[in-house]
């Protein structure tokens, strides 16, 4: 360029009018950032580079094609191009927390790891609770085991205790995993159904599975469709080993415990949740966290000898079995406390990886096949998963204490080592990391002897003794639900003979389940039921196995909705949500229109959610107060009348004064101990804190 150029008037005016012309294009979103206020860091490429404009990318001109140097815009879209990794095969969908582990009594009888042993020492950890079937864009509330999987970040490395909300499972033998999952995904040729085990191929496999016959009747009851994540028990599922100082090993099973008490939704409840907020039981955990409320569960351990073992009516090394809380009572040691929320859901929720491999000195496996198969998958998973052997080094998955050994390179390495000396032993260096015999890890020496062959142990052939004693245990309210989920999933098989298959099993676990199912699905005649490879053991009920039984009368962590409408009366609202706070329930106001309500004496009370939005399934009882006009204009809302004739249908306590009576009749709803009148508040709280089971049968046919 000659010089005299650079100075020419006419070209030095193109040069400003085009950037006048820029900065007036930009000016809408510069406005927009001084209306976001504050001082903000400076935006940066990934590498550091201060970024002028994030609006535009660089082009040849106002109209002119956009140029290849940009690297502000490749650096952007190629990073956006490769957010994505590759979900988890199972346990896709999940929510996870940060709190912390706190030990109430010493097992050092039993072992020697500190976080079992040393009282009132605060252990953080992060927990992710998940669905199994569906994918990670799937719902909350589908009808599926949870996982429930806690990492314990020790002073002596981590340990994962990865455990799921039933404490059996599907199969024995890991080798059937992959048949199990491939058979409850989506069907491959048409990638359907997702996050459901209501189709052909989950059942064809059940039913030609025994081993399954236990787990089913879990999956089939309540436990599968929880209230919310903070009302699940959580199991070890497997049996692990303690071992003490001394190398004695002690059996043990890891059980959680929520404070809150077991409590689940109903079937057409869940569904309907499912509709009104996919994100249910993640936004309630949440806001618990947020609140204060902080969910919490206690850890309990059964624990027991080889020689106790040996006298068990099953083999405890078989995964589709449990040890009932009445032959080996549940041990209370500790506390789980979540009280906070990732900062991020991608870096920590979805990168953290857990693997039952991961374990500390003082705790060791057993030989459960179906455990000793997880310790190989879980670490192949996090490696197609998250693309490196590194992922320890990401920080939510990060030991807390220090991590010193000779592993070196790799992809995303982020540790620098320093020095020449990358092996052990070695003579070079004098300060590189040692064995250390003493407080090392160190695995059980357990005697083993026996031929190499592919069997399975004789000890493992009792499939529906267990899944009998599960199902007689359950209230009558639990059985029905259990056989009407059993004639809903078969009514989506479309092939007979799978159908008929299932029924012949149940014939094994009880005679009455098998006709209420045969019944519900138009079977002309009962099959026989299929042989048992052993004899069936008449064992006796366990009520810890229910749920109905074992829920807490309390409205702790537990939502009660009030419906108003423009002139509702204030002290009615106030009383009601002044005495369902008292006993620890969030309370939300729900009006016609998300601005709120005006009342009786003039006042604007804001809402909480907008009536068509906010329906009664989101609460465990609701209050119903409307003026007479109110409720005149809403006998021609369907979305009222569907509010309250769904909290009758799913055995919620409802109160209603005058203009909400209106509304109960137009809604079919009819008068039980559960609907009461506004004025009889201590009444209503004691009834919101159960559902009122006994009037099920006057609303819907259970098989």
């Amino acid at each position: 360029m000659k010089k005299d150029q650079t100075r020419n008037p006419k070209k030095s005016n193109q040069k400003k009018d085009i950037y006048l012309e820029e900065e007036s294009q930009k000016g809408n979103a510069g406005e927009l950032h001084q209306m976001a206020g504050g001082k903000h860091p400076d935006l940066t490429t990934s590498e550091g580079v201060p970024i002028s404009d994030n609006q535009n990318s660089l082009r040849l001109g106002p109209t002119g094609p956009t140029l290849l140097e940009d690297f502000i815009l490749r650096d952007k879209i190629t990073h956006f191009d490769h957010e994505r990794i590759p979900e988890r095969i199972v346990h896709a969908r999940g929510t996870g927390a940060h709190g912390f582990f706190e030990l109430t009594e010493s097992m050092e009888k039993f072992t020697k790891a500190k976080i079992l042993t040393e009282v009132g020492v605060k252990t953080p950890v992060f927990a992710r609770i998940s669905t199994v079937a569906g994918g990670a864009g799937s719902i909350d509330t589908p009808r599926d085991i949870r996982g429930f999987s806690v990492k314990f970040y020790t002073q002596e490395g981590n340990w994962d205790l990865v455990s799921n909300n039933v404490p059996v499972f599907f199969i024995q033998d890991a080798i059937k995993f992959p048949d199990l999952i491939h058979a409850v995904k989506m069907e491959p040729d048409r990638a359907f159904p997702q996050a459901s085990s209501a189709h052909d191929t989950f059942w064809d496999f059940i039913s030609l599975t025994p081993e399954s016959m236990h787990t089913i009747m879990w999956l089939m009851s309540d436990r599968t469709l929880p209230r919310a994540l903070s009302m699940i028990e959580g199991f070890g599922v497997h049996s692990f080993r303690l071992v003490n100082e001394e190398n004695k090993s002690t059996f043990v099973k890891f059980h959680w415990r929520p404070k809150l008490g077991l409590q689940s939704t109903l079937w057409d409840e869940a569904v309907k949740i499912a509709g009104a907020d996919q994100d249910f039981h993640r936004r309630n955990m949440f806001e618990s966290i947020e609140a204060g409320k902080f969910p919490e569960w206690e850890l309990a351990l059964q624990l027991f000898t080889q020689e106790e073992a040996d006298k068990l009516p099953f083999d405890h090394l078989d995964a589709t079995k449990l040890i009932p809380e009445e032959l080996i009572p549940l041990k209370v040691i500790g506390r789980m406390v979540l009280n906070r929320w990732p900062d991020n859901f991608f870096a920590e929720t979805e990168q953290v990886a857990f693997c039952p491999a991961n374990i500390i000195p003082g705790i060791d496996f057993s030989n459960d096949p179906l455990l000793q198969g997880r310790l190989l998958s879980y670490q192949d998973t996090q490696l197609s998963r998250l693309g490196t052997v590194n992922f320890h080094q990401i920080p939510i998955n990060a030991p807390k204490r220090p991590v010193d050994n000779h592993q070196r390179d790799g992809q995303m390495q982020m540790g620098v080592p320093k020095g020449r000396v990358a092996y052990e032993p070695n003579s070079l260096s004098e300060n590189s990391p040692r064995e250390t015999q003493m407080q090392g890890f160190r695995s059980f020496e357990a005697s083993e002897t026996g031929e190499k062959m592919r069997i399975r142990s004789k000890s493992f052939s009792d499939h529906y003794s267990q899944a009998r004693q599960f199902y007689i245990s359950q209230t009558a309210y639990e059985q029905a639900h259990i056989a009407s989920a059993f004639v809903f999933e078969l009514s989506k098989v479309e092939h007979l003979h799978i159908r008929e298959r299932m029924v012949s099993h149940l014939l094994n676990v009880d005679d009455d389940l098998a006709k209420r199912v045969a019944k519900g699905l138009g079977l002309d005649k009962v099959p026989k039921a299929l042989k048992a490879e052993v004899p069936i053991k008449k064992l006796d009920p366990s009520p810890a196995l229910q749920i109905i039984g074992k829920m807490k009368k309390t409205l702790l962590g537990r939502a009660v909705g009030i419906l108003i409408a423009d002139g509702s009366d204030p002290e009615a609202i106030m009383d009601i949500k002044k005495a369902a706070l008292a006993a620890g329930a969030d309370v939300k106001i729900i009006a016609p229109k998300v601005g709120g309500a005006k009342l009786a004496d003039g006042s604007l009370m804001a809402a909480d959610g907008q009536l068509a939005g906010t329906p009664s399934v989101l609460f465990d009882a609701v209050a119903i107060i409307l003026s007479d006009d109110s409720s005149k204009v809403l006998l021609k809302e369907g979305a009222a009348i569907d509010f309250v004739r769904d909290a009758f249908g799913h055995l919620k306590a409802i109160t209603a004064d005058k203009g909400g009576q209106v509304l109960l009749k137009k809604a079919g709803v009819k008068k039980d101990p559960g609907i009461l009148e506004v004025g009889d508040t201590d009444a209503f709280i004691a009834a919101a804190m159960t559902r009122q089971w006994d009037r099920e049968k006057s609303v819907r046919i259970l098989a």
